[in-house]
């Protein structure tokens, strides 16, 4: 799980599996860590990142093991750390839900701020949450990576403010490249930091700043798609922008998964990558997992919100972007990085209404990266 990086733009202070980028127009913060084997912004192997979140959930489990999982609740971050946010909940059985950016009909919301983000407004569903928060005696705040806990200070602002008899809150990411200073609010506040691997991000923002944005940026291409898209009813996931019960969103995701990969019926020996859309990454990613289980050579992928510049510089983990309407809202920029061949290249989202554009230019991308065999399957919640 743990490789070597090297290189200009590798993170040479230890042997990790990150690189840093460099974000495209962003003011608040000119990096952005790129981790390999998250299966966000880098195709990846889904047992690798079903390792890095489970390595994570140990952790978890192990520092709170005196509390009953009912009595925790965990919030993963969208939308990188939507999936760690997932099996974490999964791994614990603690109940779970998701921030998100999305609408969710009929549902009422709380709003926090992400400054150093693209798309700075953050909400979390606010309809159930009486009953969601009622007995919860520490809220997990589950994130890819923490820099200064500015965002996790935000949120749980707005929690102890709604719900004054939750108390106890965790910050839990598997990167922490907070200062001490940072952490010592944290401490201050009676906040605990759980982590994985601890960074020194201080000459990150130097790093990037001359970094060569000479990578190739693909425009969309929403035009009619030149392969015939094979289309499929995913199923009914349970949708986690709405509270939940982890260890049960867990076991769903795995049985629905299973049968996926029954029906597409891959053959052993193929290669294949499997696509979430934007927050939709953790079933993306068991799917590759099961197609993996079946002898198939299977990565897991997504598409994001956040623009990264890219570089033909070899040291560099991003060399080619691809611009595409998003699956949610037609007018919104959406990106996925460095897509590669495969036998077989299978999309999976819970959009509701997935605009055709974005459908072609998703394909499109595919397509021109030499994917011939495409699938959609699309998720009722």
């Amino acid at each position: 799980m743990i490789r070597k990086q090297r290189g200009k733009f590798g993170i040479t202070e230890m042997d990790t599996f990150i690189s840093i980028a460099k974000r495209e127009n962003n003011n608040r913060r000119g990096f952005l860590i790129v981790n390999r084997s998250q299966a966000k912004h880098i195709a990846a192997d889904p047992c690798e990142a079903l390792r890095l979140f489970g390595a994570l959930t140990d952790k978890v489990r192990e520092t709170y093991r005196g509390i009953s999982p009912e009595k925790l609740l965990t919030v993963g971050f969208a939308e990188t750390a939507t999936a760690i946010g997932a099996a974490v909940a999964s791994g614990t059985g603690s109940r779970y839900i998701q921030t998100t950016r999305e609408n969710v009909p009929g549902c009422e919301f709380l709003y926090f701020s992400e400054e150093h983000s693209h798309a700075t407004e953050q909400r979390l569903v606010r309809s159930g949450s009486d009953t969601l928060m009622g007995g919860v005696e520490r809220v997990l705040l589950v994130d890819d990576e923490i820099t200064t806990g500015k965002t996790i200070l935000n949120i749980i602002d707005v929690l102890r403010r709604e719900f004054p008899a939750v108390t106890k809150f965790s910050a839990v990411s598997l990167l922490n490249g907070m200062t001490a200073e940072h952490e010592h609010i944290f401490a201050q506040r009676g906040i605990d930091i759980l982590y994985l691997h601890k960074l020194d991000n201080s000459g990150y923002e130097q790093a990037v700043r001359d970094i060569p944005a000479d990578g190739l940026y693909v425009q969309p291409d929403i035009s009619t798609p030149k392969v015939q898209l094979t289309r499929f009813d995913a199923g009914e996931f349970p949708d986690a922008r709405k509270p939940l019960d982890g260890g049960e969103y867990g076991c769903v995701c795995g049985s629905l998964c299973a049968d996926i990969a029954d029906r597409l019926g891959f053959a052993s020996g193929e290669t294949a990558v499997v696509i979430g859309t934007e927050e939709f990454m953790y079933p993306a990613i068991v799917l590759a997992d099961e197609l993996k289980k079946r002898g198939i050579t299977a990565v897991s992928h997504s598409t994001t919100r956040s623009p990264i510049a890219v570089s033909s510089d070899t040291s560099y983990p991003l060399h080619r972007r691809y611009e595409l309407p998003s699956f949610y809202e037609r007018e919104r920029r959406t990106f996925i990085y460095d897509l590669k061949k495969y036998d077989r290249a299978v999309i999976l989202t819970d959009s509701r209404d997935i605009p055709g554009e974005a459908e072609n230019a998703l394909v499109n991308a595919l397509v021109s990266a030499g994917n011939e065999r495409v699938y959609l399957g699309r998720c009722s919640s």
